[in-house]
């Protein structure tokens, strides 16, 4: 074999030895929106929401119909996603506030170590013990610039900013559309629009359609719009840098509307989440509709096996990038399971879906009634229900029922607002024997547990944050109690359940 042979295939051995070039592996952004329902952006038929740039990527991406959380609560979903597993497995970050065991690993911590520039702008709401956040993010920005508190302001800064030679994963985290409705007093009507007109609003069947009911309703409405804008921002910006076609792009958000029957519910009007994705380079049927079942634990298997990432032990989740190239594959996933904890208010409800539209729903807690978090309840639209007592609709009885049912059981293509409940009919007596069997295998493998030591009701029942009997603040600065699983140490637990 001559020298010049010899060269060449040496040259050969070694580029193969290297890694792949930063091009070649995708970039992924997560777009995470604060307290917006599955149905509030247009292309998953909102008749209220301007979501132009999501329905562009709807329209030129995919859009998941069957995409849940694992926890309708700010920081317990936002824990679950960023590690892969399920809230109870998180330790006592299954409730709100409450910080992540040291030994978790936040998978973008995996994806800086093999290369990738890591980034979080925005809200973050995802406390870890003795955390060295600097060992995850590159960059970390916070929530505010001037005439902007809505989380996004720094977005596009840090697209221009990234190292160019590097791929990179963004969790671009909005605050929007969380109670206070800042956007009302930021509002720029040259990028986004006239305000929403309270007159054109949708009032949702759990609420009643009141003035105040539809002036909160535009005020959140706003925000999601001001989202959306920004979104569209980014994009335009990758776009600009030649680096969108291989940008693989989320767009969900961390649980339910903060309304009646919404934020905290294990119901699909809580924890059922948009879910957007976008990647030109690798979605091969652009604008089609995926109903295949997705959980929020599923981002980081996929993520991390598209970059060519070890998937972590600690991750309790199945990737779904096979549906991205076909939404005819089939789904790794059976179930989604979703659980509820200490939100401001005593709790411990589970959850677990069929594909076939089948909830099942036990509740631990059925004494008391599940009203939302305190700012729902502090709201006028709440406000609204409450004081129509006997004038309510079932969807909208439903928000104020005590006691519950401890079991509850809907099928959720003949009955999309969940208020017919099946405990007990016949008919469905098969699919409540099966239910009851995952639940129970889920619970005893994950380690689930009530805990009897249980964190309490933080605020007031009647008028969240306000002292019904006082009528000042409450501060809400007591003393936790055991987290669920606690007394399995499920935070040391990987097995994932049933799938």
């Amino acid at each position: 074999m001559s020298r010049i042979h010899i060269l060449s295939f040496a040259l050969l051995l070694f580029a193969l030895a290297m890694p792949a070039a930063a091009d070649d592996r995708p970039n992924f952004i997560v777009f995470i929106a604060d307290d917006v329902s599955w149905n509030d952006f247009g292309c998953y038929g909102s008749e209220t929401a301007r979501t132009p740039n999501i329905d562009a990527l709807a329209a030129s991406g995919m859009k998941f119909t069957n995409a849940y959380l694992t926890a309708s609560s700010c920081s317990p979903s936002r824990c679950s996603i960023i590690t892969g597993r399920y809230p109870h497995n998180n330790g006592a970050a299954s409730e709100l506030h409450r910080p992540l065991p040291a030994h978790l690993v936040k998978f973008p911590k995996l994806l800086k170590e093999a290369g990738y520039y890591t980034a979080l702008a925005g809200k973050d709401h995802m406390p870890q013990d003795d955390a060295d956040e600097k060992a995850v993010w590159d960059d970390k920005r916070g929530t505010n610039v001037p005439g902007n508190s809505g989380g996004e302001g720094h977005w596009v800064d840090v697209v221009q900013k990234r190292p160019k030679d590097k791929p990179f994963f963004f969790w671009f985290a909005a605050t929007d559309a969380h109670r206070g409705w800042d956007a009302d007093k930021q509002w720029q009507a040259d990028n986004y629009g006239p305000k929403h007109n309270p007159d054109d609003v949708k009032v949702s069947p759990y609420m009643r359609d009141e003035p105040a009911t539809r002036d909160d309703l535009a005020s959140y409405h706003n925000e999601i719009t001001r989202f959306d804008y920004y979104i569209g921002q980014v994009c335009e910006e990758l776009k600009s840098q030649d680096a969108f076609d291989n940008t693989l792009i989320i767009v969900m958000a961390d649980n339910g509307r903060p309304f009646p029957r919404g934020k905290t519910r294990v119901h699909d009007s809580g924890m059922k989440t948009p879910f957007v994705v976008s990647w030109p380079k690798g979605i091969n049927e652009a604008g089609e509709t995926n109903n295949k079942l997705v959980s929020v634990i599923d981002i980081c298997p996929t993520f991390l096996s598209l970059a060519g990432v070890k998937v972590p032990e600690q991750a309790q989740g199945v990737s779904f990038a096979q549906l991205l190239e076909n939404t005819q594959n089939l789904s790794k996933r059976s179930y989604a399971f979703s659980e509820h904890n200490w939100h401001d208010y005593e709790a411990h409800g589970r959850a677990v879906r069929k594909p076939q539209g089948i909830l099942y729903v036990r509740n631990a807690r059925p004494d008391k009634a599940w009203l939302g978090p305190a700012d729902s309840v502090s709201s006028p639209s709440h406000k609204d229900i409450v004081d129509a007592k006997d004038k309510l609709t079932p969807a909208q009885a439903d928000v104020l029922l005590a006691p519950r049912p401890a079991e509850e059981l809907y099928d959720t293509s003949d009955d999309p607002l969940q208020t017919n409940n099946l405990v007990g009919n016949q008919r469905y007596a098969k699919h409540l024997v099966e239910m009851r069997r995952i639940m129970d295998n889920w619970q005893k493998e994950t380690g689930d547990s009530v805990p009897a030591n249980y964190t309490t009701d933080f605020y007031d029942r009647a008028t969240g944050y306000v002292d019904s009997k006082t009528g000042e603040r409450i501060k809400g600065n007591r003393p936790y109690g055991d987290w669920a699983g606690q007394e399995h140490n499920a935070d040391k637990i990987n097995a994932s359940g049933p799938k």
